[in-house]
């Protein structure tokens, strides 16, 4: 399961505010139906009430997810932070693993691809989880922080999603951050499933800097000109064989792969100087999402479930 690059989730909970209690229940009272997802911080799980006969989505950390400073109660306290909101998983509560006593995030499950473009969530027009329609939700707020907490941050998003400014420790920096992941999760669904920006190790920022600028360019006086008095320009860049001052975003999302209203979108988003860069909010009313409705919707190829005798689908990327 994707782990999104959230950054600022919510206003309302913070890691230093005293939490409120809240209620545990057991994942015992829950049956497994499938896996969803997994990967080096744990796994998420379809599973099923086993009296109400819910389904639901259980997060379930491993000892790397403890260790890396993700808190089940944080997370918990930012879904309730954010409400019913219609492009977020709902939250149903908190539930003890009783093999390892560790806490698990029970959340709505979202049946269904979700491979559709960023775009249409952001648009913020509501679809519908069946039938002929797709739902884009946000979820697993794991290394996500509160936008009520000031920055830097020592802990927060996924380095593919991280936007420059953070990785160059800059004092200050807003909701644009969370601009740049969208960006990020924009490329990728756009183009062959990656992120765009793929710098190496999990913890090498300067590598990720590097793979940044590969693609857009080295900042300069004209386009940046905080980036210049950075110890990363001063010290590391020039030790780095980094020459490319050109943007050669296009070249990478060919007009045969997204139109020149989308491509204004993601240029605009994946711009390195946040004081250009495109905001969620101008990024609503560009032209291109009063085509949102008119898009196609994705083709759905089946792949291997990880139930044995079934088959699920998975939708490919609609251009």
């Amino acid at each position: 399961m994707k782990r999104p690059a959230t950054t600022a989730a919510a206003a309302g909970a913070t890691r230093s505010s005293k939490r409120r209690r809240v209620s545990v229940g057991s994942t015992e009272h829950y049956e497994e139906v499938s896996r969803l997802g997994s990967g080096n911080y744990g796994a998420v799980v379809k599973a099923r009430h086993r009296v109400t006969g819910q389904t639901v989505a259980i997060k379930l950390l491993s000892t790397a997810a403890s260790d890396s400073g993700e808190d089940p109660a944080l997370e918990a306290s930012l879904h309730e932070a954010c409400g019913d909101h219609p492009f977020i998983v709902g939250y149903h509560g908190l539930a003890r693993d009783p093999a390892t006593s560790r806490l698990c995030l029970v959340t709505e499950c979202v049946d269904g691809p979700g491979t559709l473009q960023t775009a249409a969530a952001a648009a913020r027009r509501s679809r519908s989880t069946r039938g002929d329609h797709r739902s884009v939700k946000i979820c697993d707020f794991g290394l996500a922080m509160s936008a009520s907490d000031a920055p830097p941050y020592e802990q927060a998003g996924t380095l593919a999603y991280k936007a420059p400014e953070m990785m160059l420790e800059m004092p200050a920096y807003d909701a644009r951050v969370d601009a740049w992941s969208l960006g990020c999760v924009m490329a990728e669904v756009v183009g062959n499933g990656t992120p765009p920006f793929q710098g190496g190790a999990d913890d090498d920022e300067d590598g990720q800097l590097r793979a940044i600028f590969d693609v857009l360019g080295v900042p300069d006086g004209a386009t940046w000109p905080e980036f210049s008095s950075t110890p990363f320009a001063t010290k590391v860049l020039p030790e780095l064989e980094v020459v490319n001052r050109k943007n050669r975003l296009r070249d990478l999302f060919p007009e045969a792969v997204l139109s020149q209203q989308g491509f204004e979108v993601l240029d605009g988003l994946l711009t390195c100087n946040p004081g250009k860069r495109l905001t969620a909010g101008a990024a609503l009313k560009h032209p291109w999402f009063a085509k949102v409705d008119a898009l196609v919707l994705p083709r759905e190829d089946e792949v291997a479930s990880a139930l044995p005798g079934k088959k699920m689908v998975r939708a490919a990327c609609a251009k």
